[in-house]
């Protein structure tokens, strides 16, 4: 079987699929046969994936909006059932990054990652509930056994913390606890839930956007008119954090991080979006509840945690 015949037919949603890594697995489920619901908050960008597959031979839709609110969710799954009957892939990777030692992190910032990436997370699988479930029972009362998959983005520091980073380590923690939770819950439909934990992944053509504030901004000052909960006290008795800022935004970070690499480089989307393939195609079918790492041999570092995607 060929790659391109792998999701033949089959329907699939991206959340966050404007730039990066939700791009590239988009692309990577189009070429592979699938038609695509590209969601984004970014239209221009999301526009620009849908034409893409287009271009190449494929079928996609857009459907703008964020995750956290429970009309996008609903839109989505809707624009699925209207545009090709159907849904089969359900791709949770929208997020966002509000990096600051815990200190120093605000309650808006923390807030607003944990509804984006858990929040969003659940309304989506919750959304999915009746497509795929509804289909999964008509299909194994007529005696057929037919898969669908969720995969969740979580991040190598959903598993192993990461300093500076506690709303983004948090907020995927949680997803592969729904991950785990889904996996149980539907099984019974034959729905495969799984999550992949990437780590250091280069992202340039995001370093722009307002959804990705640059790491000097975020982790040298709190952020203005926010709540903050910093004591000068306690900062004078945490000095061997500030390096640990300096560093991260120092130039030429990404580079002396690739050398230190077992694998001699960070990731790419693409590596990512490989994985992603891997688990919503039919190879997958016997795996379920499961955390895939796609980090490059990080845990084989002297590693500080610095995070990940």
């Amino acid at each position: 079987m060929t790659e391109k015949c792998l999701l033949e037919g089959r329907v699939a949603i991206v959340t966050g699929a404007g730039l990066g890594i939700g791009r590239a697995i988009a692309n990577r489920l189009a070429a592979s046969g699938a038609h695509v619901i590209i969601n984004d908050i970014d239209e221009i960008s999301a526009r620009e994936v849908e034409a893409g597959i287009h271009q190449a031979g494929g079928q996609a839709a857009v459907v703008l909006g964020s995750v956290v609110a429970a009309n996008t969710a609903d839109a989505m799954v809707k624009a699925a059932r209207d545009h090709w009957g159907r849904l089969d892939i359900l791709v949770n990777n929208a997020g966002v990054t509000r990096d600051a030692m815990i200190h120093r992190m605000s309650d808006e910032w923390f807030a607003l990652v944990m509804d984006v990436t858990v929040k969003g997370t659940f309304q989506c699988i919750r959304a999915a509930a009746p497509l795929m479930c509804a289909a999964a029972e008509a299909e194994l009362t007529a005696g057929k056994r037919v898969h669908r998959k969720i995969v969740n983005i979580a991040s190598a520091a959903g598993i192993c913390g990461a300093a500076g980073k506690v709303g983004h380590a948090a907020a995927k923690a949680a997803v592969i606890g729904i991950t785990k939770t889904v996996a149980r819950e539907w099984a019974p439909f034959l729905v495969n839930c799984n999550a992949v934990a990437p780590g250091i992944i280069a992202r340039p053509e995001e370093a722009a956007s307002p959804e990705n504030i640059g790491v000097t901004d975020v982790r040298t000052q709190p952020p203005t008119q926010a709540t903050t909960r910093t004591d000068n006290g306690f900062e004078f008795l945490m000095p061997a954090l500030h390096p640990l800022r300096e560093q991260v935004a120092a130039a030429g970070t990404a580079d002396k991080t690739a050398q230190r690499m077992p694998l001699g480089r960070i990731g790419t989307p693409d590596d990512v979006a490989g994985a992603v393939a891997f688990l919503a195609g039919p190879d997958s079918d016997f795996i379920t509840g499961t955390v895939l790492e796609v980090h490059g041999g990080m845990e084989f570092m002297n590693w500080v945690g610095l995070g990940g995607t």
